[in-house]
């Protein structure tokens, strides 16, 4: 059974890592649907390495209890304005 200081390591351990690894795949989210047409997430602000921006303050809660689930707040893309929407939809 895990005690109180090994909890904190595992979570101080995770933390960075985690933290790149979710800001960056939404930031590719983003970056690919405004390569392909959609500008809504540079618009709202979301192409940016800022992890800030990116977190979802439930989904950290929950991934810090847990040590294992979590999710980031998903980056608003707006199929419409792709250029080939159901193509295009994969690839982001």
């Amino acid at each position: 059974m895990l005690d109180f200081t090994d909890i904190i390591r595992q979570i101080v351990l995770l933390a960075f890592p985690v933290l790149i690894a979710v800001t960056f795949h939404e930031l590719a989210h983003g970056y690919v649907a405004d390569r392909l047409g959609d500008p809504t997430a540079r618009l709202a602000g979301r192409l940016t390495i800022n992890p800030l921006k990116h977190l979802d303050p439930i989904g950290t809660l929950v991934f810090v209890i847990t040590r294992m689930i979590g999710w980031a707040k998903p980056v608003p893309v707006n199929p419409y304005n792709l250029k080939k929407t159901k193509k295009d939809m994969i690839w982001v």
